[in-house]
């Protein structure tokens, strides 16, 4: 058993309150299943998504600064289920911290710039962590897998992890950023079966869609064709952007590359609430473009 309640400082950023209502939906119903604590950071800002730096990396890491420092003020690590804002946040978070060393005169910069809009400074004294990793080494695998009222068993779930969560960073501590392994061990925890395939740890083309639509939507139908041959049942994704393009606009993307897919693409935390015998309905697994039935069908449900 877990010695003390896991408290976190919670992003949720403006994907999964947004476009994808069920990231933020499933995410409570699971730390709620698994006793965590949540206080979620309301007043925090877009973190930006990799844009800011665009046009000024004092930006990025002055609004980033500000969102580390609102966790600071709660003494809480700053917990995301979004890849994209953990590589963001993550990345600010590790440079500011080395700053604080290297180039003092610039986190006097950033903390100036926050004083005059009334925020506390940043103090490099807290960490920032995806949810995954969270679950798996401070809650831990062994205690999930405790809690499973409902194992997964026969369920073939190819992991699709998001550039930004394995290689924004200099240091990954929790994983292999090229090998990782940290999804394919939460399956098996229940019950699950991974299924390897080459773009589990690619790019989705999401940042290219905007202005490279059918070379975005090529490199989704690449990976989904990919994995439907591996033998997956579904895709799940710690990454509401990378679920945008390959669930939302799986059907444009079918347009594109020519072929059916009908591929499910399941949120992280709505698989592992399935297991722990939250309903479909409260995980909203209804909401998604790509028909989550089959997923749910092989699971008895």
């Amino acid at each position: 058993m877990l010695s003390q309640t896991l408290k976190y400082a919670y992003f949720p950023g403006c994907v999964a309150q947004g476009a994808c209502r069920e990231l933020y939906q499933s995410t409570q119903a699971l730390t709620q299943a698994l006793g965590i604590e949540l206080v979620e950071l309301k007043k925090a800002a877009c973190c930006g998504s990799g844009i800011f730096k665009e046009d000024s990396k004092l930006l990025e890491d002055t609004v980033n600064a500000r969102n580390i420092a609102l966790a600071e003020e709660l003494n809480l690590p700053l917990l995301t289920h979004c890849s994209t804002c953990q590589g963001v946040i993550g990345h600010v978070n590790e440079h500011l911290k080395e700053c604080q060393t290297t180039d003092p005169a610039y986190i006097q910069q950033v903390n100036g710039l926050l004083d005059k809009e009334g925020c506390s400074p940043y103090r490099g004294s807290t960490d920032v962590k995806h949810l995954l990793y969270a679950l798996v080494t401070d809650y831990g695998l062994e205690e999930i897998t405790k809690r499973v009222t409902r194992k997964l068993t026969g369920l073939k779930c190819a992991a699709f992890y998001g550039c930004y969560l394995l290689r924004a960073q200099k240091s990954m501590p929790y994983d292999d950023p090229f090998q990782p392994e940290a999804m394919e061990n939460m399956f098996r925890a229940v019950g699950a079966t991974p299924i390897y395939y080459r773009g589990r740890t690619q790019c989705c083309g999401w940042p290219l869609a905007s202005y490279a639509t059918t070379q975005s939507f090529k490199m989704a139908g690449m990976h989904i064709q990919d994995a439907l041959t591996s033998g997956a049942d579904c895709i799940v994704t710690p990454c509401p952007l990378c679920h945008l393009n390959l669930d939302s606009r799986q059907p444009e993307v079918e347009k594109v590359i020519e072929q059916k897919l009908g591929l499910p693409v399941l949120h992280l935390p709505q698989l592992i609430a399935l297991a722990l015998g939250v309903s479909p309905k409260e995980l909203g697994l209804d909401r998604h473009v790509v028909s989550t039935k089959p997923v749910l069908e092989k699971l008895g449900f």
